[in-house]
């Protein structure tokens, strides 16, 4: 989609349709609103007099212009009671409104800033949310479709209006921002809707190596003979019953001069899950493609910071393999020694993904990382715990834990904190081994976590557990079915919140 901040009359572009918005409970309309209206004789107030539009959060009303107007069509955008509007719900208004006009046919739009200046959303802001709602709102995946599809094609262009010249130079900025934000998101959600056959370990190696051209970003893969002479035996462990071999993506980002690494990202990338020995049931398959959405977040992150350039130094490690069932499989009652010396009783060859990021963060704190979070979609009990609608975070390091928390609500990424007591950790304990991968289903979401935090140590460490929000079974907002994408936005939010500081 082509996009652009303009300066003038929203009243006086040219375009198949344009959006304004409109408050609900306010008597009178803002000035751009206003404008239009009075170009249709009074036709919007008309409609608010007769109780067809209320500005209720979400609902639009279509108008036809009838040559009144350059556009052919008016979009009223309701933005809900001013008190309540935030700049996540400016994206989720944003995506609703760009799906009803590209199911009309629509290829063209203009839009104001929809909630500039209202409940403390700056101009930039605004820009930004328009943005991000309708890329990400408008966002298929078709890939694999052969033709015939029953629709009305794409939007190819989104202008947003803005009255004076002044305010552009920052509003571009704000459009810049989101557009990087979605097109990293949209990435991270085209891997992770890839059937599994075509996003293979070597296929997220590819993917990779792309995303390191584009950006300018040094990559390097480590193969199965690099990874057992670190000594790598929770990833070369699950890799066993797979003919596909396993991939260890090491990426970096400078943005700074000094050698200090100041944040490690490492991603799950499971490409796909049976559960290995430990087979899953068949109805619980069907997804499992999507077990590589850790992994696909921390490479679409890595996209975004190398547009973005904050002054940071980031290391992004993702750990790829397939976990099948096989003759040279891992069996539970195995022993693995991860990459630091730790050994681990398998319990579950189905608790793999802690297995494999144990040798990710085990990489580093080689590397001297001074902080490391890592993104996976990790417990069946996280989705009980908390649904679809919260990520689960948990960590040694309580500011960590705070930036991500705040990461995320700026993206609109939800996330809730976990506890991680000491007394958790009993139900890793092994008789055999210095831990076991699994501690039973009773708080299975928190002792997954602090599984992993063994092999943090001492560094400042948080975990991001997405395997209820890496996929959603329906349309919610700007989410659209199948991969979310989440928590690309967070983390890039985060690695700039650390350049600020």
């Amino acid at each position: 989609m082509d996009l652009e901040v303009v300066t003038g009359d929203i009243g006086g572009v040219t375009a198949d349709a344009i959006v304004v918005g409109l408050l609900e409970g306010n008597d009178s309309l803002d000035q751009e609103t206003g404008a239009v209206d009075a170009a249709l004789d009074g036709a919007i107030r008309q409609l608010i007099i007769q109780g067809e539009t209320k500005g209720r959060l979400g609902e639009n009303t279509l108008v036809h212009t009838l040559g009144k107007l350059p556009a052919a069509r008016v979009v009223i955008a309701g933005l809900g009671k001013e008190a309540d509007l935030t700049e996540d719900k400016v994206r989720g208004i944003v995506a609703g409104t760009c799906r009803l006009l590209r199911g009309k046919g629509a290829k063209s739009i203009a839009s104001v800033p929809l909630g500039a200046g209202l409940a403390g959303i700056g101009d930039a802001a605004a820009v930004q949310a328009v943005v991000e709602g309708a890329l990400l709102g408008l966002y298929r995946f078709r890939r694999h479709k052969s033709g015939g599809d029953d629709d009305n094609g794409d939007i190819e262009r989104l202008q947003i209006v803005v009255a004076g010249a002044k305010r552009r130079p920052s509003l571009v900025k704000g459009a810049r921002l989101g557009e990087v934000l979605a097109g990293a998101t949209v990435l991270a959600r085209d891997m992770g809707n890839e059937p599994a056959n075509f996003m293979t370990p070597s296929d997220m190696v590819r993917e990779a190596k792309e995303i390191a051209t584009r950006n300018r970003l040094e990559i390097e893969v480590l193969e199965r003979e690099q990874m057992e002479e670190l000594g790598m035996g929770g990833l070369l462990g699950v890799a066993r019953g797979s003919h596909q071999p396993p991939k260890f993506i090491i990426m970096r980002y400078r943005g700074r001069r000094s050698k200090v690494v100041d944040i490690a990202l490492v991603g799950k990338a499971i490409t796909f899950d049976s559960g290995g020995i430990s087979l899953k049931p068949a109805a619980s398959m069907n997804d499992m493609n999507g077990d590589m959405c850790g992994g696909a977040a921390v490479l679409g992150a890595m996209s975004a910071i190398g547009q973005l350039k904050p002054k940071v130094n980031v290391l992004a490690l993702v750990p790829a393999t397939e976990n099948l069932p096989g003759g040279n499989a891992l069996k539970p009652t195995d022993v693995v020694t991860a990459l630091e010396g730790k050994t681990i009783e398998i319990i579950s060859t189905d608790a793999e993904g802690r297995l494999i990021l144990a040798d990710a963060l085990g990489y580093a704190r080689q590397q001297k990382a001074k902080r490391i979070v890592d993104v996976a979609t990790l417990t069946g009990a996280c989705v009980v715990a908390l649904g679809t609608v919260c990520t689960a975070v948990l960590g040694n390091n309580q500011e960590l834990v705070d930036g991500i928390i705040a990461a995320g609500a700026e993206a609109g990424e939800k996330m809730w904190q976990l506890p991680t007591y000491d007394e958790y950790k009993e139900q890793n304990k092994s008789d055999i081994a210095d831990i076991k991968n699994t501690g039973g289903r009773n708080a299975g979401a928190i002792t997954a976590a602090l599984f992993i935090g063994e092999f943090a140590g001492d560094t400042p460490w948080a975990h991001l557990d997405i395997a209820g929000t890496n996929m959603l079974d329906k349309q919610r907002n700007y989410e659209v079915k199948g991969a979310t994408g989440v928590p690309v936005r967070t983390l890039v939010n985060l690695v700039i919140s650390l350049a600020g500081k």
